[in-house]
């Protein structure tokens, strides 16, 4: 019975543990991101999500925002909180280079054209859907 749980320097899949680990949301997303050929293993691509690791293996993961970099310490059980996830690794995430850090302006700043239209743009929306004019007759 106690063949499936992972016993202490035993190894496993790694689409598991970024779940475990709390890297990734699903399992599926992990397996998404593996194949995709987002994350290294000690240095070399990993496209398959059974590719096993174990405790000691460097794992670099590209996420949409950021790249981070993670030493395993030990295979997961379960997806648990935080505190027992981050047991699971040593973050040596090299910290953000000066210009990479975006300030508070491009924090807030939209792309062009998302969101809301302004005033000005729903006006100009207003002049070419042709339809009912609001003037009294």
């Amino acid at each position: 019975m106690d063949d499936k749980r992972p016993q202490t320097g035993s190894r496993q899949r790694i689409d598991k543990w970024l779940l475990f680990a709390r890297v990734t949301k699903s399992r599926s997303l992990a397996q998404e991101r593996v194949s995709g050929g987002h994350v290294r293993i000690n240095g070399q691509i990993v496209r398959q999500s059974s590719h096993m690791i174990g405790p000691g293996d460097r794992i670099e993961v590209a996420l949409q925002k950021r790249d981070i970099v993670l030493l395993v310490a030990k295979p997961g059980e379960r997806r648990g909180p935080f505190e027992q996830a981050r047991l699971l690794y040593e973050d040596i995430t090299p910290p953000p280079s000066e210009e990479d850090k975006l300030g508070p302006l491009e924090q807030a700043a939209r792309l062009p054209g998302s969101g809301r239209p302004t005033k000005k743009e729903r006006r100009a929306i207003d002049r070419l859907q042709p339809g009912e004019t609001w003037s009294d007759d």
